[in-house]
């Protein structure tokens, strides 16, 4: 059985974004094809979440070839686009800091598969922040059904 959501899935709200993808350019570097948010839709330093949004569409790269005939968005940037997230979260609150890179991935589970045409919703729970790391817990669901979860950390560059 999953672990329950950590925000109130049924409470976002995508009227107020609080960044688009020009928005979250601002924050994270990741440019083009590798850029995997598209919004971010909650954001509370004080509880230490954020939840974000990504639409997969049919015209990505990764289409054609993962898996010809039944693309399923792959597992490796569904860790990305947690990653992504949690940057997003760390370095807006300490902009002046740098970039924060990729330090590790603990505790990944698929829970289920992610097709082109679907929307992902991410969340994300801070664990840890230290001067030099930043551990953050991270769930992704699609239609209301967990899909991932898993443990990311980054490490000041």
């Amino acid at each position: 059985m999953p672990p329950q959501p950590f925000m109130d899935l049924a409470a976002m709200g995508f009227d107020n974004m609080l960044a688009d993808r020009e928005g979250i350019y601002k924050v994270n570097p990741h440019r083009f094809e590798f850029a995997q948010l598209d919004g971010i839709i909650k954001l509370d330093y004080e509880a230490g979440v954020i939840a974000g949004y990504r639409d997969v569409k049919a015209d990505e790269y990764w289409v054609r070839g993962h898996i010809p005939g039944r693309p399923i968005f792959p597992g490796v940037l569904m860790i990305e686009t947690a990653a992504q997230l949690v940057s997003y979260y760390v370095v807006s609150n300490q902009p002046d800091k740098g970039f924060l890179g990729f330090g590790g991935v603990d505790g990944v589970k698929f829970r289920g598969s992610v097709e082109p045409g679907q929307r992902i919703i991410m969340l994300g729970k801070m664990v840890e922040m230290r001067p030099r790391r930043s551990i953050g817990d991270t769930q992704a669901f699609v239609d209301g059904k967990m899909v991932y979860e898993g443990r990311i950390t980054g490490m000041w560059v």
